[in-house]
């Protein structure tokens, strides 16, 4: 498995280091090596931030027990081989100094990180906020790994599956805003109607008529 981090949302000016925070979302990415060549499913998650702790949550719950873990150089993937992972360590700084391209020690997750993010920009035009972001990466995963299905009709059942299983989801849970938004106070006599169709009650003389027979 190979394992790495990127960015989504554009570059930012004045930030320190590739992993240094800002706007963008972190976002941690996963994705299976096939023998002899060829890439398998993938994971993707946002994540708080690059250290130690975070991303061997990710890999302890996205990665198979006994798999080899291909990352870059970043110190903390280390010590994942203590969790039952054995760990393939790739340097950037080593390859930029032999002259290799560093794009080719990653292949797979660039690939992948690459493919979300052309399909975010063109399907949603770029326009997904953070609070969105994890959902949109899961229907991009589950596309992603279905891409070779030989049978769309199961795929459709499983769709199904996943929504009857699934817990209710509310509507403050779907949108950015979730407390209500405080309508204005109305101003006396105000009926809530648009101006156009705020009028006075009509008077109807004959019902007073009608009061006035019965008594």
């Amino acid at each position: 498995m190979e394992v790495d981090e990127t960015y989504i949302g554009g570059e930012e000016a004045g930030l320190a280091g590739g992993r240094a925070k800002g706007k963008k979302a972190l976002v941690a990415v996963a994705v299976e090596v096939k023998q002899p060549k060829g890439f398998g499913r993938c994971r993707m998650r946002v994540i708080p931030d690059g250290s130690a702790s975070t991303l061997h949550t990710f890999i302890t719950d996205n990665v198979a027990t006994g798999s080899t873990v291909i990352t870059d150089g970043w110190s903390g993937y280390l010590g994942i081989d203590k969790s039952g992972y054995p760990h393939d360590r790739r340097s950037q700084r080593a390859a930029k100094a032999l002259g290799e391209d560093i794009g080719k020690l990653l292949p797979g997750v660039h690939r992948v990180a690459s493919l979300a993010k052309r399909w975010l920009l063109s399907t949603h035009q770029g326009a997904v906020d953070v609070e969105h972001l994890p959902g949109y990466l899961e229907e991009f995963c589950f596309r992603f790994n279905r891409r070779r299905s030989r049978s769309r009709g199961l795929v459709f059942l499983r769709v199904l599956q996943l929504a009857v299983g699934h817990d209710p989801v509310r509507y403050q849970q779907l949108i950015k805003r979730h407390q209500p938004r405080k309508a204005p106070p109305r101003p006396p006599g105000a009926t809530g109607h648009p101006p156009s169709i705020d009028r006075p009650r009509a008077t109807r003389p004959w019902r007073r008529h009608d009061q006035h027979n019965s008594g």
